[in-house]
Formats: structure tokens, C-alpha cells, sequence
């Protein structure tokens, strides 16, 4: 599957100023297959994976010395490493924090070998160490499929090319109503490689979802690895609930009225380092940057998947896949979960970005809006939304108490302008970009 960070790897490789490359992720995003697929760009690919070759991590002892360590990989796996032709990949590297240590002196010492590091619980392992060579290390993030890169896996390289050349035009109806019920099958399938993968090779929406059920039993299972002073319990009580209050504020006294709070906003916190779940800062939006102006306390909470979110709520996927309102197919926010993740996926792949939604809690005037989003200098609403003039109050009030002249409304409708209000269909949220 072609993957929009394969290109950045491929920059990174490139690059006359490289650093040690850190591939970060939730598990089973695809971090190992596109590293491996970059390796096919070199002489020699070393793939050192330290929960497999648990022997290795006795390289890593004593002494950090870079060209001991580099000599007995060699030897050890009869790889040459040499600099520019030998591409050498540490997977699973939470499992050897020394080798995480190690990373810096790779940069200092052997500034020309290209070294990749990736991992399934990496941001734990990380924030153990206290240094780990913050100026000498980028990072790349990597998510589940986006929508565009799905259709680029289902070979639908024709439909994209026409979505991508007509951004801001209305498609002929023949081509919208191919994309949106693309988008609508995306939605209950998710983005998760090796689904997408069992769909390519046997197209049985079933066997999808049973995987798709497994995968969520795999997460739940290394709830127990993420923290040992944390419940696992905890954990997977917190994660169930982040699905069941999709779209609303995320109150943990909803999870359990006499439970303490600070268990659960413990599990949480490691949900989202996880890379399961994010989220979703209310902004008073006045000014720029966004992120200057939240409460921390007041947040809403997404999963990082919408198929794993649908499987988790047990929704009708017939009705989904048949419905022609957006309002069908936003039950549990799966709409919104969509549109949060495919803002975060086509944001950055260097850094992590946050996104953020504005809420007016008044007796008098209640008012949200889904999304809130910075451009350079210029905040775009965003309103994930069915209904036509008359029913984007809350947009509408937002855009005049902070005086923004553009407002963004996802739905199922062909692209349009009318006044300050430009309605994007639920498939073309990558333009937003």
C-alpha cells in the first residue's frame, strides 16, 4: 500500500542535514512495512527487532560505543553497515531503552549511516528516559490509512486524480456519488493496514470486522504493558467509554459517579500517549495560535480509528452504508471521529498537531462547533453538519462574535459557496489543507 509518508522517508533519506529518525505510532499503523519499503532504496538493510532477537540487547550494555555496536550487528547478522549504503532499522525498540540511549551517539559518532528507529509503545519507553538526544533525533508520525490513501490501496487512482484536480468545484453527480459511497465503506472499515489488507484479499466486510474485533482484544491485551502503577482495568474501562461519548465533553464522572477521577484520568492520559485516542481542547478561538487559549479541563475525546470506534459501539452498518443523510451516518459522531482523525492525518507527519472545537455553554444561547482549525494566520470553523440555511446557527454565531470571514461545513452535499459558509463534501476533507 502506498502511504503518504513514504515520501517523507524517502526525503529524510535524502536529506545532507539527517538526524537519527524516530517512527512513532499507535500499534499496528504500518510503521514496520513502510520502513521496510524504504530499505529496498539501499545496498543493505539491517532490521534489528529487539522483541525477537532479545540476544541483542546485550550489544547495548555497558559501554555505548557506536562502532563496537556496530561491529558486532554486523557480525551477527553478516550485514555489512556502511554509511550511505546500509540502511539500519531498530524495530521495537522500547524493549531495549539502551539502544533508545544509544540513538544520540549514532547521530554524533556516524552521522552518515542511516539509522531508523520505530516502536509499538515507544512513547512510554521514552518518557523513562530522561535524555534520549533531544537536537540530534526528528521523529515522523505515522496513523492509520487516511481516505485518500485508502482509495490509492482499493486502486482507485482515477477517482482520487478527479477528486484532487476539482477541489474547489462541484463533481459531476456520476463522480460524487462514487466518492461518497467510498467514503461511507471507508467509514465502517477504517484505516488499519492489515484490515484494508484482509478486504484486498478476500472482500468480506465479516472477516474485516472479526479482525477488526480482534484488534481491539490485541490493544486491550497490552493495556497491562503501558504502566505498572495504572490499572488495566482502568484502562480498558476508559477506553470503552471514549466511544460511547464521542462528540460530547468528556466528563470521567459519566464513567463511573464514584470512582476517584484521578485513576481514570491516568488511564486516559496513556490512551492517548498510546496513540489510541485524542484529544480535543475546547479553544476560546479569540486569536492565534489556538492552542494558547484552552482549558484543560474541558476536552473531548476521539478513537484513533472510526472502524475500531464502530465496532466498539456495535452500530447498524447497513444503515451506514445505505443512508443518504449525514445525520444516518453520524450516529455515535462517526462522522466527526472521521473528520477529527483525517484533520490530524493530512496535518503534519513531522509533529504532532492538535485540533481543537469551541463550545458557548449559556442558558440563553448554547452553541458548538465540531472543529476549529489554524492556517497560518487564519482560524477556519469547521461544523460537521446535514442541514442547509437555517440550521448552522452555531457556525454562524462564531463566525460574527469573532468576525472570520470563512466558515467550513463537511457534509454530504457537493462542494459550494454560499456568502461565507463553503460546504465541503465528508470525502474532500484533505483539501482542507
Amino acid at each position: 500500500m502506498k502511504r503518504k509518508v513514504d515520501k517523507e522517508l524517502t526525503t529524510w533519506k535524502d536529506s545532507g542535514d539527517r538526524k537519527v529518525l524516530l517512527v512513532r505510532g499507535a500499534r499496528q499503523v504500518g510503521k514496520t512495512y513502510s520502513v521496510r519499503i524504504l530499505g529496498k532504496q539501499f545496498k543493505y538493510f539491517l532490521e534489528v527487532n529487539f522483541e525477537e532477537h532479545k540476544d541483542i540487547a546485550g550489544f547495548f550494555e555497558g559501554s555505548l560505543d557506536v562502532e563496537k555496536i556496530i561491529q558486532k550487528l554486523s557480525a551477527f547478522f553478516s550485514i555489512p553497515i556502511i554509511d550511505g549504503q546500509t540502511l539500519l532499522f531498530f524495530d521495537e525498540i522500547q524493549a531495549c531503552p539502551n539502544a533508545l540511549r544509544a540513538l544520540r551517539f549514532f547521530y554524533e559518532k556516524r552521522a552518515n549511516l542511516h539509522v531508523v528507529a520505530a516502536g509499538s509503545l515507544l512513547e512510554f519507553a521514552l518518557s523513562e528516559i530522561s535524555s534520549y538526544g533531544v537536537g540530534r533525533i526528528e521523529s515522523l508520525y505515522m496513523y492509520p490509512l487516511s481516505f485518500d490513501e485508502f482509495l490509492l490501496a482499493l486502486g482507485k487512482e482515477r477517482i482520487l486524480k478527479i477528486k484532487r484536480d476539482n477541489l474547489f468545484e462541484e463533481l459531476d453527480t456520476v463522480f460524487h456519488n462514487e466518492l461518497v459511497d467510498l467514503v461511507k465503506f471507508f467509514l465502517i472499515i477504517g484505516g488499519m493496514p492489515e484490515i484494508v489488507e484482509t478486504y484486498l484479499k478476500k472482500p468480506d466486510l465479516g472477516l474485516c470486522f472479526r479482525k477488526i474485533k480482534n484488534l481491539i482484544i490485541s490493544f486491550q491485551d497490552d493495556f497491562r504493558k503501558y504502566k505498572t502503577k495504572i490499572s488495566s482495568i482502568d484502562i480498558k474501562e476508559v477506553f470503552n467509554f471514549i466511544a460511547l461519548q464521542a462528540g460530547r465533553k468528556f466528563k470521567y464522572s459519566n464513567i463511573d459517579s464514584n470512582a476517584p477521577h484521578v485513576p481514570l484520568k491516568k488511564a486516559l492520559e496513556v490512551l492517548v500517549q498510546a496513540g489510541l485516542a485524542y484529544k480535543v481542547y475546547h479553544s476560546s478561538s479569540r486569536g492565534i495560535p489556538l492552542g494558547g487559549q484552552i482549558k484543560a479541563n474541558k476536552f473531548k475525546v476521539i478513537l484513533f480509528d472510526s472502524g475500531i470506534h464502530l465496532q466498539m459501539l456495535g452500530l447498524d452498518l447497513q444503515e451506514i452504508l445505505i443512508a443518504q443523510d449525514i445525520d444516518l451516518i453520524n450516529k455515535g459522531s462517526l462522522a466527526e471521529i472521521f473528520v477529527g482523525n483525517e484533520l490530524i492525518k493530512y496535518f503534519s507527519e513531522t509533529s504532532q498537531k492538535d485540533i481543537y472545537y469551541w463550545h458557548r455553554e449559556n442558558r440563553a444561547s448554547n452553541a458548538e462547533v465540531d472543529y476549529v482549525i489554524q492556517k497560518g494566520a487564519e482560524i477556519i470553523p469547521i461544523e460537521v453538519k446535514s442541514g442547509v440555511k437555517g440550521k448552522m446557527q452555531s457556525l454562524r454565531l462564531f463566525l460574527s462574535e469573532r468576525k472570520i470571514k470563512k466558515g467550513v461545513r463537511v457534509s454530504l452535499d457537493k462542494f459550494s459557496i454560499r456568502d461565507n459558509l463553503w460546504s465541503y463534501p465528508l470525502y474532500a476533507v484533505s483539501s482542507l489543507k
